[in-house]
């Protein structure tokens, strides 16, 4: 049995999945919670799920990071609107030669993380996943789960692939989760971006699930151009993707069941949306090269007036 010791910051419905099958499988895993602490601390976690729905009756719960364990992975799975509280939470829970792995949307997250805890100390993770929160400690996963893991280095420079990283695909892969590992954490970090630009960002303009915006042809045919777009953003850091891979994603979209967006649901609940990360940060590395992804700034400054408005 692994040793090693996990945290879980932002125990929802992508944290607590995952969290939860890691304690399932006989991990020691230790979870930060926020308004479902109380209940979570009572009855564990219920997860639902297309693999087969399991409880935990006792979870090792927290309202308070500086009451947690130090750990030798501390996962990292808030939204990204809420990093700026990272440097208060990571240092207490994590172990001197321990990593973060971060299992957020968007681009350049680790460079904000490796500020904090030293760029040694970074994992990257992209999670396709579609799961929800469905209540208080109760998660329903409904469909995929695979999680992309790479080493993240100065300036995304790929290092291949690392020992450690292999070590935590292991205890992941004993939970049931399908991991696929990268050489290189930018470019996949863009490919999770061919996926979350058009998806995310329409589903919130438009108020449509992604079976809707693959049924009908004038949204299909502006998904595409979107993600056409997203590769030409990756080409400006060095990094190709493929046309396949674009149509791997389209076809991949079109077997999924009808699924509302996490940047929709946060959208439907009045909470601020991953703006910056998913579409800001791309864009203004885009800008930095002179160039400018003209269509992905049109969803940007939808979604900013939108998020604005819903926030009061």
């Amino acid at each position: 049995m692994c040793d090693r010791k996990y945290a879980i910051i932002g125990t929802g419905a992508l944290g607590g999945f995952y969290g939860a099958k890691l304690q399932k499988a006989g991990l020691d895993v230790h979870f930060l919670l926020k308004s479902d602490y109380e209940h979570v601390s009572q009855y564990g976690l219920i997860i639902e799920s297309k693999d087969g729905d399991f409880t935990l009756p006792q979870v090792n719960a927290y309202d308070d990071v500086t009451k947690m364990p130090q750990c030798d992975v501390v996962i990292v799975a808030l939204k990204t609107t809420q990093n700026y509280l990272l440097s208060q939470l990571l240092p207490p829970v994590m172990k001197n030669n321990g990593v973060v792995l971060v299992l957020q949307n968007g681009l350049g997250i680790e460079e904000e993380v490796a500020q904090i805890v030293g760029n040694l100390n970074v994992i990257g993770g992209l999670c396709f996943l579609c799961s929800n929160k469905v209540g208080k400690g109760h998660i329903r996963h409904l469909d995929y789960g695979q999680i992309a893991l790479g080493e993240y280095a100065l300036n995304y420079k790929a290092t291949g692939i690392t020992s450690r990283i292999q070590q935590i695909a292991y205890d992941f892969q004993n939970a049931g989760i399908s991991i696929e590992l990268t050489e290189d954490l930018l470019l996949a970090r863009w490919q999770k971006l061919v996926w979350n630009i058009p998806y995310n960002g329409l589903s919130v303009i438009l108020n449509a699930r992604t079976d809707e915006l693959m049924a009908d042809s004038y949204t299909r045919q502006l998904v595409e151009q979107l993600m056409y777009e997203v590769a030409a953003g990756a080409k400006i850091t060095g990094r190709i993707i493929a046309d396949s891979f674009i149509q791997t994603m389209l076809d991949y979209t079109i077997k999924m069941k009808p699924y509302r967006t996490s940047m929709k649901i946060d959208y439907d609940e009045h909470r601020p949306l991953e703006v910056e990360a998913i579409f800001g940060n791309p864009l203004r590395k885009a800008q930095a090269a002179n160039v400018f992804l003209l269509q992905i700034s049109c969803l940007y400054n939808q979604l900013k007036f939108l998020d604005t408005r819903n926030q009061r």
